[in-house]
């Protein structure tokens, strides 16, 4: 056989055993131009020379880290605020489809008495802002399915990009991420602002020092009566979000609870999620809400008779050292928040939803004045260093502004993120992986390893300030 001809067979089989295995074949992948090399079993896109380990990355360092928003609709004004109070940030760009949101979003520099960002709009204003500006981090708060076409381009064009949750809609988005972040050496973290609420990260601490023992299982979700905002004209622009919510049946939205319990779980640092079974209840009411509001205004026919995706999706997941986690999602019913946040270990358990947050070292709940101990003993330094500021900023509690300045603090010190492309790939994974398992009646589904093997060597997440910690905050009231 001619080598020509063994070399494209060889391709050919590759390719193929990568679309058996929900992964997009080499063809696909960003980096298909690249020399496949013979590396066997191919359980990934084969992308000879990206290869290259973003868990623990340190960029260089940025001095003033400036910044161009895209999106200034439900989260975006909100991001430009909060990143209005940080110190060594510049906000240099304003970005969204509709003009006058990118104008509006110029009060909060004015209030901090900054200069005036450059502002674009349109359908390609966003393409326009990463060419023209001279950026470093393009921060993204657009709806969900341009989330992995914006931060492929910016990382593309030498910027780091964040964005919001998921990440990711499809397997081939999650690699199309994984390679570019590899290939260019640009941070890619999703912006999972869970995980800087005060109770997880004091329960991720306490994790750390052992206090729960071995973990066994975790527990997440997103439990939100959002029935009302997803069918508000005034809502969502073009009431994009209720349209993810038609012919998809799984969970849409996991990152909120997965992304705390796996970071206990050194997800992707130590241990890694190997398959998932996911189950959906019917539609009891998003398909008779669509049908009750066309009585009375015709522009909710086009929702009528769509196929809504069930009230309650359980999903639960198997890691590679045999532990288990369970997530759920449900936006329909009226019943109270939760995420759940539940950690079963060894020596002890932790629950935050239903409320009030507790915990447990064996068969009874530990009092409050032990709660308080715990909190004084094991909140993390970051807390320690700007929770209080982030409480008057706000942002969810002050979550979201620990997770921006969290951000940028590591950016200026060339510190490697708490959240990484791997963490954006797997935890945004959960989307298309759980649609497939209930499609195929709840069957078990492998989830890819991003990582490439590296989750046996990686590191957890460092919880102390060390080599940082000097990015100072603008007055508060």
């Amino acid at each position: 056989m001619k080598p020509n001809r063994r070399k494209f067979l060889q391709q050919l089989a590759i390719g193929s055993s990568a679309v058996a295995m929900g992964l997009p074949a080499f063809s696909k992948s960003p980096a298909s131009a690249e020399t496949l090399s013979n590396e066997a079993p191919l359980l990934y896109p084969n992308t000879s020379g990206a290869r290259f380990n973003m868990s623990g990355y340190a960029a260089p360092k940025i001095d003033k880290v400036k910044i161009g928003f895209i999106g200034l609709g439900m989260r975006g004004p909100g991001a430009v605020s909060r990143m209005s109070f940080i110190e060594g940030v510049e906000i240099k760009a304003l970005c969204d489809k509709l003009p006058e949101r990118a104008t509006a979003a110029q009060k909060y520099l004015e209030k901090k008495g900054l200069p005036k960002a450059k502002e674009y709009s349109g359908e390609n204003g966003w393409k326009d802002m990463i060419n023209n500006e001279d950026l470093d981090l393009i921060y993204i708060c657009t709806p969900w399915h341009l989330h992995t076409p914006m931060a492929v381009y910016a990382m593309e064009h030498g910027k780091h990009a964040a964005t919001e949750v998921p990440a990711a809609l499809t397997l081939e988005e999650c690699w199309q991420l994984v390679e570019t972040s590899e290939r260019n050496r640009k941070h890619c973290m999703m912006l999972e602002n869970c995980c800087y609420d005060f109770f997880e990260m004091l329960t991720l601490n306490m994790v750390r020092q052992g206090l729960f023992g071995e973990l066994i299982h975790a527990e997440g979700a997103y439990i939100h009566d959002l029935l009302g905002l997803n069918f508000d004209k005034k809502g969502y622009e073009n009431m994009w979000r209720l349209k993810e919510n038609i012919d998809f049946n799984g969970n849409i939205y996991p990152t909120h609870g997965l992304g705390p319990i796996a970071q206990c779980m050194n997800i992707n640092r130590g241990d890694k999620m190997d398959y998932l079974v996911s189950m959906s209840s019917n539609d009891f009411m998003m398909a008779a809400e669509a049908k009750k509001k066309a009585e009375k205004d015709a522009f909710f026919n086009q929702f009528v008779g769509k196929n809504f995706r069930g009230n309650m999706n359980t999903t639960t997941i198997r890691t590679n050292k045999g532990k288990t986690m369970m997530l759920q999602h449900d936006v329909t019913s009226p019943r109270p928040y939760s995420r759940i946040h539940l950690l079963s270990g060894t020596k002890g358990f932790a629950s935050k939803w239903p409320e009030p947050e507790r915990i447990a070292f064996g068969e009874e709940w530990i009092k409050e004045a032990e709660m308080k101990k715990l909190y004084d003993d094991y909140t993390p330094p970051l807390i320690k260093h700007v929770g209080e500021i982030a409480k008057k900023v706000g942002g969810h509690g002050g979550m979201d502004f620990m997770m921006d300045w969290r951000l940028i603090d590591c950016l200026r010190n060339g510190l490697p993120l708490d959240q990484n492309v791997y963490d954006a790939a797997s935890w945004s994974c959960i989307v298309p992986l759980s649609k497939k398992s209930v499609a195929k009646r709840s069957t078990s589904i492998d989830i890819p390893d991003f990582t490439r093997g590296n989750w046996t060597t990686n590191k957890p997440v460092d919880l102390t300030l060390d080599g940082g910690g000097n990015t100072k905050v603008r007055a508060t009231k």
